[in-house]
């Protein structure tokens, strides 16, 4: 998970802070050390980290405690506003031309998964922009680039457009003249990257800006090679002078350096972010909620923008109905496993929550085998023990294990699982906090985990 060593690390400087009622110059000159060290570990950048510190430190000592707050959380509150400040202050949004097409120029190194990323962005923008994209092969060197972009084109329903070996400055070219005749209001140009940056990669990069004058140059980087991707960004800037930055693998990444230090060394901020290995897994980069998510304060927006994504509307709100009628079902809570499956991790759904361990859950997801065998076990039942659970006696159960192909215990084990889920949604459409939902990898989602 994004920046969990941090977090740790932060959190128990905060909780030292939180045991003492009144904080000297002392107290605070102590915490920021350990900041300091938790930065650094983090792999941010040496001068990033200094200054930070220093903006940290000048703000504490002078502060004012406002009487909602104690001093320990007057600190948490500066460094939580000064974390934001250091990735970008509030989310940057992808230009849009006045005149269509608007043309998006993806540029990165070979390995940071640019190709994916364009595909990625362009299912984000149509779904969520109601725009029309065309992605457009401009790598010519690396062997199956152009098979790879139509695969993950096609998986996403995207046109791409390809010449094969062609120059890839009249590919681009050629690519927005088809995009204007097609109706296709966004032109994605993924091109050529190498294993490291040289005078041949950039004279094509700025070959391609010149013929085509894009509206937007994205780079793409990998947060797992830390302070490579910052070099990276640095270098890509200097010689093209990039709009923003998408960054990829955060999921992969428990340091997160380059998220902080991108911004504060480019002066270019991060607009998307890859957070998983799935074509719908990219979401635009708020420096807000990050600073929160990396406090420990959960991220309820990203959460709930997540639930609208991929929970069904319609579904959810018959499901509040039956839940304030008391009439949760069988049939009811696999669709629920399939929902939340669909979000994603649950330790990454965890981590949006406010005071929810998410190492208590990480690399937690439902497992593909166990939801097949519960969606067997519970379609083998009649519709009568599907609304009615309590009917199950032992005979009913062994019916449904023979015609599931599982045994009697893995009935019981799915009931047992139901109940728990029942307890949960009661509490939940009660109003009361579902933390019990999230809490250890032996409760609701015991047998679910993988």
């Amino acid at each position: 998970m994004a920046f969990e060593s941090l977090s740790e690390k932060l959190s128990a400087t905060f909780k030292k802070l939180r045991g003492k009622g009144r904080l000297s110059e002392a107290d605070i000159k102590e915490a920021m050390r350990e900041v300091r060290l938790a930065l650094l570990e983090a792999d941010v950048s040496y001068k990033v980290v200094k200054d930070f510190i220093k903006t940290v430190s000048d703000r504490a000592v002078g502060a004012d405690v406002m009487e909602s707050l104690t001093p320990a959380q007057m600190v948490i509150k500066i460094v939580n506003e000064e974390l934001t400040n250091l990735m970008g202050s509030e989310n940057a949004k992808i230009a849009i031309a006045s005149k269509p097409p608007t043309v998006i120029m993806m540029v990165g190194l070979q390995g940071a998964g640019k190709t994916t990323q364009t595909a990625k962005l362009g299912g984000y923008i149509r779904k969520n922009m109601g725009k029309r994209p065309l992605l457009a092969a401009c790598d010519i060197y690396r062997p199956a680039a152009i098979k790879q972009l139509e695969t993950v084109g096609g998986q996403l329903d995207l046109p791409v457009f390809q010449m094969g070996q062609e120059n890839p400055v009249k590919i681009a070219k050629a690519a927005i003249q088809h995009a204007e005749a097609h109706g296709n209001d966004v032109v994605f140009l993924d091109t050529a990257g190498r294993l490291h940056i040289d005078t041949e990669l950039m004279d094509e990069l700025k070959a391609i800006k010149s013929a085509v004058s894009p509206t937007e140059i994205l780079l793409v980087v990998d947060a797992m090679t830390g302070q490579d991707a910052v070099n990276a960004a640095a270098a890509f800037d200097d010689a093209l002078g990039i709009d923003g930055v998408v960054l990829t693998k955060l999921d992969g990444d428990a340091r997160g350096g380059a998220a902080l230090s991108v911004k504060a060394v480019t002066g270019k901020p991060i607009k998307f972010i890859g957070t998983g290995e799935k074509l719908a897994d990219i979401e635009p980069f708020h420096p807000e909620r990050m600073a929160s998510r990396i406090l420990g304060m959960g991220d309820v927006l990203t959460l709930i923008e997540k639930a609208e994504q991929t929970l069904d509307t319609k579904k959810a709100e018959e499901m509040a109905q039956r839940l304030k009628q008391n009439k949760f079902t069988l049939t009811d809570y696999y669709e629920q496993l399939i929902q939340i499956k669909n979000m994603g991790s649950l330790s990454d759904i965890a981590g949006m929550i406010p005071g929810i361990d998410a190492k208590a859950l990480s690399g937690a997801s439902v497992d593909e085998r166990v939801l097949t065998k519960t969606e067997a076990i519970i379609t083998s039942m009649t519709e009568y023990e599907r609304e009615n659970p309590s009917c199950l006696t032992s005979s009913r159960k062994k019916r449904i294990a023979r015609g599931s192909g599982t045994e009697v215990v893995d009935v019981n084990r799915v009931l047992k699982q139901f109940d728990t889920m029942q307890v949960m949604a009661k509490q939940m459409s009660g109003g009361k906090k579902g933390r019990g939902m999230f809490g250890k990898k032996k409760g609701l989602f015991g047998g679910l985990m993988g």
